[in-house]
């Protein structure tokens, strides 16, 4: 996810259809929640713990350009928070846009953000891991 955090990981299932069930029921749970969470944020757009639970929940759904909204407008409320910037930069990363992805993925370490190992291995980073400039931002802060 473009949201840094341990994936969620089922438990083992001892039959191919007792998973394809359990999927299922994975992907109406989070449906429910982007609803329920939609409609909090209707009420209290600004809620950052909220707005926080979507990006990650969208991201799931693979719905990137709203995940760039959300991630847009945490940055505004929360403008030094390195978190937020990070979560900026990898839905930049997911929506093809290196450029602002490694643009934001510095403000982000400017900010603070120091788990270089996760965001070496950040999937939603894929983009843009080989970039000449990711690796020279990488190196430039990791010995801080």
């Amino acid at each position: 996810m473009a949201h840094p955090g341990k994936p969620y990981h089922q438990g083992s299932e001892s039959t191919a259809s007792s998973k394809a069930s359990s999927r299922g029921t994975d992907q109406s749970q989070t449906d429910f929640e982007v609803e329920f969470f939609s409609g909090v944020l209707k009420l209290a757009p600004d809620y950052v713990d909220v707005l926080r639970i979507m990006g990650k929940l969208l991201t799931l759904k693979g719905r990137y350009q709203e995940v760039l909204q959300v991630d847009r407008h945490l940055v505004e409320l929360c403008p030094k928070d390195p978190l937020a910037h990070y979560n900026l930069a990898c839905s930049f990363a997911l929506l093809k846009r290196p450029d602002q992805c490694l643009k934001t993925l510095r403000q982000a370490v400017e900010l603070g953000y120091r788990d270089f190992r996760y965001m070496r291995e950040d999937r939603d980073l894929d983009l843009v891991r080989h970039d000449p400039r990711f690796r020279q931002l990488v190196r430039e802060y990791e010995d801080r």
